[in-house]
């Protein structure tokens, strides 16, 4: 065990005493557990709808549109106002979309392309939401406690994934798959009411609000010049192209078509999805900064291995023992890079860093679905995800070590960062 672990636990525990970080985290946690719900019951709606792979893809198409085209002046918005406000409102505008599916879906008048139409508002909603939340965490915590609180962050939405979709699996066989959607809008004020509990955000120097009035080029530039965060942002590009449409839109028709189960294993993969995930997001605690890279290789090599089992699997058994640890490398990588990304972006373009960080994930997320669904209703599921877990493997690898070679490692703890705002510490 490093030197690095005890440390992690200690700020773990001091994160955890009642203050900002601690409401926030409570609020988030059940807002998660909704999300989740949501997440699974929507899949199993629509795989009852389509056994088209594509058309689920175009769910996550209709959603990634509007999140590429706004998240810029998301993370622009979130840097120049109230975060705490921001949030407040794609909470609200999230409630009324999950009201307005679960009506659909309880008066059986549900159809793809209402699916798809919501999608592309929530798309709007994550679009301001994303960059917001991912630059408040930091401002809740003092500097060398930010890679804590996000692990933090990523093992409580990580245990959200434990949690939703076991009682989505319930809800929908018990009740109908309308009860998810009403329990996720109900979910989200446990995150309004922690929001609205935080400080306000305190003025910085007048160099830090000129840099906050700037506009989203100013977050492009930093981000091009900091070879660290490219490097972060290419690797979270490569998994999000090979394999995220596997999880986010593929697996409803995977346990269905491929498996032959129904709708309680699907809950039941999902939540090993979700410990694994857990698990990766807790091991963050234990990784000293000078292992990151090589621990982040290893992770990689079994991502891969994992959807290459899956892409041969007939056994339900084979599939969860691959599913958890592709979770566990997936959750520990994603984890690692946003930390790194937040440890090194200044406070005043936070934001906006976090905006360009959050692209490559869900600006990339509707072409990669479509690419992916699409292959996969040419050639066949088990052929594409092999495919995409080589490539993945591959390139994925080679970025890496191409991150190593260029000093990358060396120079992610070298750059100075103001401290977090004292008022936002409860």
């Amino acid at each position: 065990m490093n030197s690095d672990a005890p440390a992690s636990r200690g700020k773990m525990l001091a994160l955890l005493r009642p203050g900002s970080f601690r409401r926030y985290i409570i609020g988030s946690a059940i807002s998660d557990t909704g999300t989740w719900m949501q997440v699974m019951a929507q899949g199993w709606v629509m795989s009852t709808l389509t056994n088209k792979a594509i058309l689920l893809g175009m769910v996550n198409f209709a959603a990634g549109i509007p999140t590429l085209a706004l998240t810029m002046l998301g993370g622009s918005v979130a840097d120049k106002y109230d975060k705490r406000k921001i949030l407040i409102w794609t909470q609200f505008a999230q409630t009324a979309l999950a009201l307005i599916v679960g009506i659909l879906v309880y008066t059986g008048r549900i159809h793809v392309w209402h699916v798809v139409v919501i999608a592309a508002f929530l798309g709007i909603c994550i679009a301001f939401e994303m960059p917001a939340i991912n630059a408040l965490v930091p401002e809740l915590v003092k500097r060398d406690e930010i890679a804590t609180a996000i692990a933090l962050d990523r093992s409580v939405f990580h245990g959200s994934r434990l949690v939703g979709p076991s009682l989505a699996g319930i809800f929908v066989a018990w009740w109908g798959a309308a009860s998810a959607f009403f329990a996720n809008a109900g979910s989200f004020f446990a995150l309004v009411i922690a929001l609205i509990s935080l400080p306000p955000r305190v003025l910085g120097t007048a160099e830090e609000e000129e840099q906050r009035r700037s506009g989203f080029k100013e977050g492009l530039r930093y981000v091009r010049n900091d070879r660290t965060i490219l490097c972060m942002i290419a690797l979270i590009a490569l998994t999000t192209i090979f394999v995220f449409p596997f999880l986010s839109v593929m697996l409803p028709l995977y346990v269905r078509n491929i498996l032959k189960l129904g709708p309680e294993r699907l809950g039941l993969l999902m939540a090993v999805s979700g410990t694994g995930s857990l698990f990766g997001a807790l091991g963050l605690l234990s990784v000293a900064r000078d292992h990151r890279f090589r621990f982040m290789t290893s992770a990689v090599v079994l991502v891969a291995l994992a959807l290459l089992c899956m892409s041969q699997s007939n056994s339900f058994l084979l599939t969860s023992v691959s599913m958890g640890i592709l979770a566990v490398g997936l959750s520990a990588n994603f984890g690692l890079a946003n930390t790194i990304v937040q440890e090194r972006a200044p406070a005043p373009l936070r934001g906006r860093v976090s905006a360009v960080f959050g692209l490559s994930f869900f600006g990339l997320m509707p072409i990669a679905g479509l690419l992916t669904t699409g292959l996969s209703d040419l050639i066949g599921m088990r052929t594409a995800l092999g495919i995409s877990a080589v490539l993945f493997g591959i390139f994925a690898v080679l970025i890496l070590n191409v991150a190593g070679r260029t000093g990358c490692e060396k120079t992610g703890a070298a750059v100075p960062e103001p401290e977090a705002q004292p008022a936002a510490v409860a």
